[in-house]
């Protein structure tokens, strides 16, 4: 069984690089086309290097702390889980940066071919991150035979994804804000225009944050209910131990299977919307999914209450992305009516999207407990674990429409900054709209699958604890010390985001003021007569984003570690804690954000005055209020729940 999951690992990881090798056969387009493509990916390449020094002294530091304190074992995990997780997302953002001038080029024929070299750019993303994080889980099981020394590999693949993540969205956000601020609402000039000084910054920072970042974040998500499953399979008893633990690799591998099949699914019709061809990939992913998982389950003797929870996992992925959809998109009510909103200024624009947002946490949270109550009810918490796993079976597919929105966008700006045409833009930008809205609903994706996997987390710590100590670890809300370690972790996704925000900010600020500095000092600039200094912008990006992702990520790591030093009942009320406030804070503030964003270009398609127009200015002004939501804080949180459980497990030894 071992093999033919290590072969399907290995089969996502070659079909991954023939559609790599098919897009670097597309025509790069004219001379033009190639210098701004080029100029994205040298400040993207660049960033991320200097990003993985920094990350470098940090694996270094916690290998020596994890041998001293824990054992060999886990160390070796550990760096396993973070050079994985790097890799994936380093391959995944090479292969965009390439991808999006053919993407433009493409556009330039119709707007399927453009969608095909897009969506291809996303197949390689998602299938390396499933392949690889499958191929590492496995590769270490056969070589400890041990599910609990794999939570080191989720420690590294989760330390690694949180500053990548924190460090691309302070990047990108920092940018985009500068940009579109001085750009839109002070000169007036259409986004990505090649006078603004912070356009290649921006779309730099697509890459970074949406790219290398949703990689590395979905990366651990995706080993971490690999991981829970495994280990909470040692407790059960209606099927043996081994199999038990080999089955969440099964599905995981079937999963990819229907993923890579999925792909051929997408293809856009005469008359069929866009959105609709991306969502045909995953409904067939699913389904087959759902149809290979129950022979699975059934080869190795699991009863049939393992294949309901599967399905609730499976189908609650589905809902919480349809409700995604719904809050997100342009062709919604909630999102029009933030644009509507925005005709009576920036306040009720802010005022409407909050209010959205807040809404939009309902469904995902009521689809999450249907999961729960379901996959617990047939197959205990096993069966939670496994509905976890069957959220992220698809991932190979669902990670692709989402990385598919960067390449879109990029793909937009480089129409715009080397003047492909009035057509070419329109293709480029409806592409890049329906990537908002894809990029949105792969972070409900992620954040939803976060809650079912830090629960499988948590009830891993409690077994594991048990296993330990040979007494079972009672959570008592009576109890002081569980109730001050419940308010503790409630508090720390709101100290993590305002760090996470505070550090957007900030960033902002310079590159507003460096923005308005060339337009003020470089003489024909806005004439389009002098060239602007676009690497000024990415500098000032790039420094603001390494020196602010740190304190955030070490919260994460510090805080658990003090607390289970203290009480072990605190450290579960900690957990727990997070894990509640967590999951809302990320879902209000991704869908807020992704309806800000589409609110804005709703208007910029001739709505309620258009471009230029006062509700065109207050949309923009609401876009830049969700950019750190949507893209640095919100789709943090997910992450920042899961490492403090992962951290809890790979210490306890310590903390008893």
């Amino acid at each position: 069984m071992l093999g033919w999951i290590l072969g399907v690992s290995i089969v996502s990881l070659l079909f991954a690089f023939g559609v790599a090798k098919n897009i670097l056969k597309k025509p790069e387009g004219s001379d033009k086309v190639k210098e701004i493509a080029g100029a994205i990916r040298e400040g993207a390449m660049a960033f991320l290097y200097k990003e993985y020094r920094i990350l470098a002294i940090f694996m270094v530091v916690v290998t020596i702390v994890l041998y001293t304190l824990i054992g060999w074992k886990i160390a070796v995990s550990f760096i396993f889980g973070g050079v994985l997780s790097a890799l994936a997302g380093n391959i995944g953002m090479r292969i965009a940066t390439k991808s999006n001038s053919r993407t433009a080029t493409a556009a330039q024929k119709s707007i399927n071919d453009g969608l095909k070299v897009a969506f291809s750019s996303g197949a390689v993303m998602g299938l390396t991150v499933v392949g690889l994080g499958l191929m590492g889980v496995t590769v270490l099981y056969w070589l400890f035979n041990d599910p609990n020394i794999i939570f080191g590999f989720g420690f590294g693949a989760s330390s690694i994804a949180l500053f990548a993540r924190v460090g691309g969205g302070i990047y990108t956000k920092a940018a985009d804000v500068g940009a579109d601020l001085v750009g839109k609402v002070e000169k007036g000039i259409p986004e990505d225009d090649p006078r603004n000084p912070a356009v290649i910054a921006d779309n730099v920072g697509d890459n970074v944050g949406d790219v290398a970042g949703m990689g590395a974040d979905l990366f651990e998500s995706y080993v971490d209910s690999i991981i829970a499953a495994m280990v909470i399979g040692l407790t059960v008893t209606f099927v043996s131990t081994e199999k038990s633990v080999l089955l969440p690799l099964a599905l995981s591998a079937v999963g990819i299977i229907a993923s890579i099949l999925g792909t051929f699914f997408v293809r856009v019709g005469k008359k069929q919307k866009l959105e609709t061809a991306l969502n045909k990939g995953i409904f067939a992913a699913s389904i087959l999914t759902a149809i290979a998982s129950y022979f699975i389950i059934g080869m190795l003797g699991a009863p049939i209450g393992v294949f309901y929870a599967t399905l609730a996992g499976l189908v609650s992925g589905i809902i919480i992305g349809l409700s995604t959809e719904y809050y997100t998109s342009a062709d919604r009510k909630p999102t029009r009516s933030i644009a509507e909103a925005s005709q009576t200024g920036a306040a009720t624009t802010i005022i409407h999207g909050l209010a959205v947002g807040m809404q939009s946490t309902v469904i995902p949270v009521l689809a999450v407990c249907a999961a729960i109550l379901i996959a617990y009810h047939f197959a205990g918490l096993y069966g939670v674990a496994i509905a976890a796993v069957g959220m992220l079976s698809t991932l190979g597919i669902t990670l692709a429409t989402d990385t598919y929105g960067p390449v879109a966008d990029n793909a937009a700006g480089i129409a715009e900054m080397a003047g492909l045409g009035k057509e070419t833009r329109k293709r480029a930008e409806s592409l890049d709209a329906i990537g908002n809205t894809t990029a949105a609903i792969g972070k409900g994706f992620a954040i939803g699958s976060a809650a079912l996997t830090a629960l499988a987390l948590f009830a891993s710590f409690t077994q594991l604890a048990k296993q330990v100590t040979g007494n079972v670890l009672v959570i008592d809300l009576t109890t002081p010390s569980v109730i001050v370690g419940l308010f503790i972790g409630a508090v720390l996704p709101f100290l993590f985001s305002m760090f996470a925000i505070k550090a957007v900010g900030k960033a902002a600020y310079q590159m507003v003021n460096e923005v308005r500095r060339q337009f003020k000092q470089i003489k024909g600039l806005m004439q389009g007569k002098a060239k602007p200094d676009y690497k000024k912008c990415v500098s000032i990006s790039t420094h603001a984003a390494l020196k602010e992702m740190i304190a955030p990520t070490l919260i994460a790591i510090i805080v658990p570690i003090l607390v289970g030093i203290w009480n072990l009942e605190a450290l579960g009320g900690l957990l727990a804690g997070a894990t509640a406030t967590g999951f809302l804070l990320a879902v209000f503030m991704a869908n807020s954000g992704g309806a800000w964003d589409n609110a804005k270009k709703y208007i910029e398609e001739g709505h309620f005055g258009g471009k230029g127009s006062d509700s065109h200015k207050a949309a923009v002004v609401g876009d830049t209020v969700g950019d750190p939501f949507k893209d640095t804080s919100g789709p943090s949180l997910n992450i920042l729940i899961k490492l403090m459980s992962i951290v809890a497990l790979v210490f306890l030894p310590l903390f008893l």
